[in-house]
């Protein structure tokens, strides 16, 4: 049976699109065979896709020094259905800051700490003015996940 990767992820823009579909890229590789990867807005993502998947990556942009507010809503809904049900699973989280990602990092982590998921690397910060290395370390970022639920590692 696949096991299933849910990518939440706030994409605003054209750019932040970009990212989100690297990631989903990079998840989705060929070689990459027992892993099915779902995509979907915080806006949509409900509790029940949690608890099906074995892995999240979660993307979100930097607002006000913050988690973008799409993202706090999904954490807003879905934090007391999923609190005692998804204890260690396993998450990445990608962050498109306009200046350090500071703060959105802190706020997202302190989240998940309260939820007890276990981070499989340290956030990616891709922080400042635009550069087109950013859509390639998104699908690094998509692979490693895949890869790593795939062969049992995360």
């Amino acid at each position: 049976m696949p096991k299933r990767l849910l990518i939440i992820a706030h994409a605003p823009s054209p750019n932040t699109e970009r990212l989100r579909d690297a990631v989903i890229g990079g998840a989705g590789s060929p070689e990459i065979e027992g892993v099915e990867v779902e995509a979907l807005s915080p806006f949509v993502t409900t509790p029940e896709h949690v608890l099906a998947a074995q892995a999240v990556i979660l993307e979100t942009t930097e607002n006000l020094g913050y988690m973008s507010g799409a993202l706090k809503d999904f954490f807003d809904r879905c934090y007391y259905p999923l609190l005692e049900r998804t204890q260690g699973l396993p998450y990445a989280l990608y962050i498109r800051a306009g200046h350090d990602g500071t703060g959105t990092r802190r706020g997202v982590e302190t989240i998940v700490t309260g939820l007890r998921w276990r981070a499989i690397r340290e956030p990616l910060i891709l922080r400042g003015e635009w550069r087109e290395d950013f859509v390639e370390s998104c699908r690094e970022l998509g692979m490693f996940v895949a890869a790593g639920l795939d062969v049992g590692a995360i």
